[in-house]
């Protein structure tokens, strides 16, 4: 009896054996299988070649150039699609992207508030459906780019969502300030001063379409210039923008007796030279009138004297800018004046003056020395550059000496009114700093404004202009241009660490 129970139980000793046996060798070929899915799962994502970055342009179809310097992408994902095609691009790469085919916007998950210098995910959305996912380590310059708002930046690189493409939205809270808490405001730009009673325009806050941007805060703003100069170079649509700042900035001011011009002049059209202290926070917020960014002159033609435009030579007031640690500049406004845009017997370069020069190519040449003076005489350690594209104007009927008016607007317009065409002088600006040694930031408002013809100061700009001439070419104040100081504030805020070159 004994050696039939030790009979039986053998079978269910080597049934268990065999089956732990069994179990052990397929958990192992499966862990040998995920291992060799893993390593060469690339392959079957297309493998690192053919990498394209794009940007996304609703306005143009026009293609821009970007220049990576210095740069090393790492942790690439590619995720299908007939449309994509992914590569890796190190040092000294060029990258040329079709400007209607992707877009490109920070991840989400990251706070708009965020400067730390880790490395950043980028995510392009394909139109094809497909899309790619990657980090961009230090050391990265990208210039160019056509209608987009991260256009160049220095050292470390957040590529951010179109900033041009979004919507007017009502809020309670604006205007951030008024013209009876700012003293600033000159009479061409005081509409309520002027007697407009609709204010509706002050209300308008704009959203852009793909990512948030902080409300302008005035005493982080101080903080950010504090010991600093921050200059505006332009024409009378960058002293809208730098009056603009100067009352945003009152609001994070708890002395207002503080600050003053430093020699002690009121703001007005006639002038051109202002700097204002902020004495709590040690720094400047200064203005310098340049309407083309080089000399204006006069050369003889025959025995006759003529008024004429040094386009080989940078503004005689140049030297001001110097030492400047944030530069605001702008020029297009005066391209459109009629001497200007016939270009006969104006543009001039040495001692010849052109007895015809298209007034784009002019415009080029301009920039041209613009870009070089920047890139010999300011030093991208301790400047950061800015350059704002054209403003639109919103004449309707005629042009603003033959009758043109925009007083029947009253609120924002929808797409469907704007111009589709991206202007060229932007594509001009574009091209150029894509040349430039020095990092600059191309600050893209063009779009935004052209859907506020209601937020110009029309008939209640400056009371001394004929009645019949309205202004639909400066803005109002509140108004517009506190917005575009936003998104000069969301650059310096959220990059104060990364866009200076180390």
């Amino acid at each position: 009896m004994e050696k039939q129970r030790s009979f039986s139980i053998k079978p269910i000793r080597f049934f268990l054996v065999t089956s732990v046996t069994i179990s052990f060798f397929v958990i192992f070929l499966i862990f040998f299988f995920s291992t060799w899915v893993i390593k060469t799962s690339p392959s079957l994502y297309g493998g690192p070649h053919n990498l394209t970055v794009q940007t996304f342009n609703p306005t143009s179809s026009s293609s821009s150039e970007y220049v990576l310097k210095n740069s090393i992408l790492a942790g690439r994902r590619h995720f299908g699609g007939d449309n994509s095609s992914p590569q890796i691009f190190t040092a000294d790469a060029e990258i040329t992207g079709n400007s209607t085919s992707s877009r490109f916007s920070t991840d989400k998950s990251r706070s708009v508030d965020d400067e730390s210098e880790d490395t950043d995910v980028i995510t392009s959305a394909s139109s094809g459906g497909g899309g790619e996912e990657f980090q961009e380590l230090k050391n990265v310059i990208v210039k160019g780019g056509n209608n987009n708002n991260n256009t160049v930046v220095g050292n470390v690189k957040k590529v951010d969502c179109d900033m041009s493409k979004g919507k007017w939205i009502i809020d309670e809270s604006y205007p951030l300030y008024n013209n009876f808490s700012c003293p600033f405001i000159d009479e061409g730009f005081n509409c309520v001063g002027n007697g407009r009673l609709n204010n509706d325009y002050m209300k308008w806050r704009w959203l852009p379409q793909d990512c948030e941007i902080p409300r302008f805060n005035a005493t982080k703003m101080l903080e950010l210039i504090r010991g600093k100069r921050l200059v505006f170079v332009g024409d009378s649509i960058n002293r809208n923008q730098w009056e603009s700042m100067l009352c945003l900035l009152m609001g994070g001011v708890k002395d207002p007796k503080k600050v003053y011009e430093a020699r002690g002049r009121k703001i007005t059209k006639e002038r051109g030279t202002y700097s204002f202290k902020f004495e709590d926070y040690r720094c400047t917020v200064e203005y310098y009138v340049s309407h083309f960014l080089v000399h204006e002159s006069k050369a003889r033609i025959g025995k006759k004297r003529t008024q004429s435009l040094r386009i080989d030579t940078i503004d005689k007031g140049s030297s001001r800018w110097r030492g400047a640690d944030i530069l605001v500049f702008n020029t297009a406004h005066w391209w459109n004046h009629h001497k200007t845009k016939a270009g006969i017997n104006y543009y001039q370069e040495g001692d010849q003056v052109h007895p015809k020069l298209d007034v784009t190519e002019a415009f080029r040449r301009s920039l041209s020395t613009w870009a070089s003076w920047i890139d010999k005489n300011i030093n991208p350690r301790k400047t950061r550059i800015f350059f704002r594209s054209s403003a639109p104007s919103h004449f309707s009927g005629g042009l603003w000496n033959t009758g043109g008016h925009c007083k029947e607007a009253f609120r924002p317009i929808n797409e469907t009114f704007t111009s589709t065409d991206y202007p060229e002088k932007n594509l001009v600006i574009e091209e150029t700093i894509s040349k430039m040694r020095n990092p600059v930031t191309f600050l893209n408002i063009t779009r935004l404004s052209d859907y506020r013809p209601d937020a110009h100061p029309s008939i209640y700009g400056r009371k001394t202009i004929n009645p019949g001439v309205q202004d639909c070419s400066h803005w109002c104040l509140p108004g517009v241009p506190d917005n575009w100081n936003q998104l000069l504030y969301y650059y310096l805020q959220s990059r104060t660490k990364s866009n200076f070159v180390d």
